[in-house]
């Protein structure tokens, strides 16, 4: 019977990503939250094969999404921002509505470590996760301190697992 390290250690080392800010206001320039995840990736030793700002607008969001799952060189797609409760915030349904496996457990221990930092304010975030056919899709918010939560004690610990489990 093999166990989760026989499975992290069968893991790709490198994933290609592709990362989206969702933001109606945010540049290249000014995409902190974005840049975050590019530079936590590349650090990881990830690649970083697209990057995209859209706003939040399901009819904007919904066919990046599936463009970038249809492709073959993606593996995993990673969103900043929109996952509030705001009438604007949208992020939710669009992934929600686009997803084939969730994977509720990312979005409640991301709230759970949320939580131990900044207390019941952590639910009004709405991060999401799950697969959209074999790719991996994760929302997080767009905030600095959520970005670094959600990469360092969530995401790039089990990035390569969740890929490897997704493509079997």
């Amino acid at each position: 019977m093999s166990t989760t390290a026989d499975h992290k250690a069968q893991a790709p080392v490198s994933v290609r990503c592709a990362v989206i800010a969702v933001s109606d206001t945010r540049s290249v320039k000014t995409d902190t939250g974005g840049q975050s995840v590019v530079e936590r990736l590349t650090a990881a030793g990830h690649a970083v094969v697209e990057r995209h700002i859209v706003p939040d607008e399901p009819e904007r969001m919904r066919p990046l999404l599936q463009q970038l799952c249809d492709r073959g060189d993606v593996d995993a797609v990673l969103l900043t921002g929109g996952t509030g409760i705001t009438r604007r915030d949208q992020t939710y349904e669009t992934v929600c509505g686009l997803l084939t496996k969730p994977l509720p457990g990312y979005g409640e221990l991301f709230r759970l470590l949320s939580y131990q930092e900044i207390g019941a304010a952590a639910m009004l975030s709405r991060a999401v996760g799950g697969l959209v056919d074999r790719t991996v899709v994760l929302t997080m918010p767009g905030s600095p301190a959520a970005v670094r939560l959600a990469m360092e004690q969530v995401i790039l610990p089990e990035l390569g697992h969740l890929v490897r489990e997704a493509q079997r």
